[in-house]
């Protein structure tokens, strides 16, 4: 038996969790990573979060069906279509349909919910406040007040004997720093992937926010971006940058 303190992940299979993922590692914690499907129509990210924690050696990795499609009210699990080619100035301004109402929450619930039944008192989670200021629960007073109220709603958190530590530490990153110290954790990034909106033959289309978020990380840290894309220009795009 490891006696490594536990963590449990949110790793949806993008670059961020994976980083995210590489840094818990890196840190001394023994992961367990908790991915979903929830309807979305970028599922594509469900086998790269199979890819990612076979490759980055989690000790359990649970896919779970959580059904928010039934719900909607985004681009990424009902018909809305998924914005494409927007400038950063558009994509900063208000909250984007991608976002999906309450995900995080939900999220972090089962998350805590395994955390308590393993005995954790650590949860990651690879939200950036950056370079996604539109979603709400990506910032640091969401994630302050779910902590507050993971102590309050435990058994651990009542009978005072274990606090619960939600990480964030991508949270103050820009995509170029995050990709930057992926790379120097030896993580692969031709394993995660990050379109919202995927053609039928599996390539990313290079236009939509994430795509384009990606794209411009790789660039900002000098890298070749492993991705596949539809689109010649974010093909051109990923393959400027020499690979390190």
């Amino acid at each position: 038996m490891s006696d490594k303190p536990r963590a449990v992940l949110l790793l949806s299979g993008g670059v961020d969790s994976t980083t995210t993922l590489g840094v818990a590692r890196a840190q001394g914690f023994e992961t367990y990573a908790i991915t979903f499907r929830y309807g979305q129509r970028h599922a594509l990210e469900v086998e790269a979060a199979k890819r990612v924690a076979r490759a980055l050696g989690v000790t359990e990795h649970i896919v779970l069906d959580v059904d928010l499609a039934a719900f909607g009210g985004s681009a990424l699990t009902d018909t809305i279509p998924v914005p494409k080619g927007r400038s950063p100035e558009e994509t900063s301004r208000g909250i984007p349909v991608t976002y999906v109402p309450a995900r995080n929450t939900i999220f972090l619930s089962f998350a805590l919910a395994w955390a308590e039944v393993l005995g954790a008192a650590d949860i990651f989670i690879g939200v950036n406040a950056l370079d996604y200021s539109g979603y709400p629960d990506c910032r640091p007073e969401y994630l302050q007040a779910y902590q507050r109220m993971a102590d309050l709603a435990t058994k651990a958190g009542v009978e005072g004997r274990q606090r619960l530590t939600i990480h964030a530490p991508l949270i103050a990153l820009r995509k170029g720093e995050i990709i930057r110290r992926g790379l120097e954790l030896g993580v692969d990034y031709g394993l995660t992937w990050s379109c919202y909106d995927p053609s039928p033959e599996g390539l990313a289309c290079g236009e939509c926010d994430s795509c384009r978020l990606r794209l411009k990380g790789f660039a900002e840290a000098g890298a070749r971006d492993p991705g596949r894309y539809v689109s010649s220009a974010a093909t051109t795009a990923a393959s400027a940058a020499p690979e390190r």
